[in-house]
């Protein structure tokens, strides 16, 4: 057994002190701060529907629910300061902080020993013939910024740079013809996918570089999204596991696919420039009062049949959507099963429940929310289906069949990676995460489990 350093057991000791004088303090500020506490939570129920009826409605009445919003949100703080709590509560949000900060160092979550230690995967050697297709208009540039066709050229990696009108996948498959034993992509997932789909087809090494937007399967990878240079070590001596793909009819996804009202904002061409205003200009006429509902069917966890969703989110594994730390990343992508969201609103204020999050508690869903596993998932249409796969805007035929690929994708990462994904490194608040620090503190070491 791996022994525990003194600086851990100390760490777990006091991330245990901690919780517990949090708690203590929540009992006697609770006790006598109860007329205060309940202005607090209407004040917040106040400001989530103010949110929602905002971005759900126009002109005039969106402008007043957005006044209403922000009020109902600095009035607690005000309160708390006006009535003398605001030592008590500055201490409070500080013992939760050291709480937070003792607890992943002890338990090892802490980035700097996640960078120290082995990442999750078995030993491989150096590519002999690698190739990086590089999309230079990704992340806005990035590639150049970091000069990746000087930095890959350097490792003896061949890059592959797209030029306007190139199709990815033929020169993917073109690479591999060439000889090519391990294949890169430095661009968003949308790219990482398709030149996934070529590495999974032939079953050859896949390197991820997260020169992207937002690097979502990086980020789930493990991989230190600022550090795009060193993502190219995965062409040497790395470490190699295997992932699960997901497949969309006959495409592959890396991340997820979405129907409903997310496809039907990335549709629009003002998306990629006017991201938020595009939302806010869209929102009112799918979700507010005179929005038609969408066609798509589907089975629910239940054998439950349902005739509309407004929307439906289809992940390569499960999505946390129930903690703040490590909110919408993937605990593992190997576990083969889809994730499957389908909800359905049946006003605005069923958007406020989405908002309510507390770090040791699980998100109360709005009515007309599921959330499950399964290999398998079916939407189901009258006619042509919006739909975004790994952000890229499509139309699909109905029906729209999903399912898992277990183990299909060999992925290399570069041994001084942190190897998990937020949502794999992050303790679970709650007993299992007292269980493992009083097991540090009496020097047991606690391994991360994907």
């Amino acid at each position: 057994m791996t022994s525990v350093s003194p600086a851990r057991r100390v760490a777990a000791i006091v991330a245990l002190v901690a919780t517990a004088a949090v708690a203590t303090l929540v009992v006697v500020v609770l006790l006598r701060s109860l007329p205060w506490l309940a202005t607090a939570i209407v004040c917040l129920g106040v400001a989530i529907g103010a949110s929602a009826h905002a971005v759900t409605r126009t002109g005039a009445r969106r402008a007043v629910a957005a006044v209403a919003a922000i009020l109902a949100l600095v009035t607690p703080p005000l309160l708390v300061a006006v009535h003398g709590r605001l030592l008590e509560s500055l201490f409070l949000i500080a013992l939760m902080a050291v709480a937070g900060a003792a607890s992943r160092y002890a338990l090892g979550r802490d980035i700097a020993s996640l960078k120290s230690g082995p990442a999750p995967g078995v030993s491989v050697p150096p590519a002999a013939r690698p190739v990086l297709l590089i999309n230079p208009k990704s992340g806005g540039g990035k590639a150049e910024r970091f000069h990746l066709v000087e930095q890959a050229r350097r490792r003896g990696i061949e890059p592959v740079v797209l030029q306007p009108g190139d199709d990815l996948l033929q020169l993917a498959e073109q690479a591999v013809a060439h000889g090519a034993d391990v294949i890169g992509m430095a661009g968003g997932d949308g790219s990482q996918a398709l030149v996934a789909s070529v590495a999974m087809a032939h079953d050859l090494g896949f390197v991820c570089i997260p020169a992207g937007t937002r690097n979502h399967l990086a980020m789930d990878l493990g991989l230190d999204r600022d550090n795009v240079p060193g993502a190219l070590d995965a062409f040497g001596e790395a470490l190699e596991r295997r992932i699960d793909l997901g497949l969309v009819n006959d495409r592959i996804f890396v991340n997820n696919a979405a129907i409903g009202v997310y496809a039907k904002i990335v549709q629009s061409p003002a998306y990629r420039d006017r991201k938020v205003g595009t939302a806010l200009d869209l929102l009112p006429q799918m979700l507010g009062p005179d929005a038609v509902p969408f066609d798509l069917r589907f089975t629910g966890p239940d054998g439950t049949e349902h005739d509309s969703a407004h929307l439906i989110l289809v992940s390569n594994g499960r999505y946390e959507l129930g903690l703040a730390e490590g909110f919408g990343s993937r605990r593992r992508i190997d576990a083969g099963s889809l994730g499957i969201v389908a909800a359905r609103l049946q006003s605005a204020e069923d958007l406020a429940p989405l908002g309510r999050m507390h770090p040791s508690e699980r998100l109360r869903r709005p009515r007309g929310w599921l959330e499950w596993t399964d290999t398998r998932f079916e939407v189901r249409s009258g006619g042509p289906v919006e739909i975004g796969i790994d952000g890229e805007a499509l139309v699909l035929e109905p029906p729209i069949r999903f399912r898992i690929v277990p183990g299909a994708l060999r992925v290399r990462i570069p041994k001084h990676a942190p190897g998990y994904s937020p949502a794999a490194a992050a303790p679970v608040p709650g007993r299992s995460t007292i269980i493992a620090l009083l097991r540090t503190s009496a020097g047991r070491s606690v391994a991360i489990e994907p």
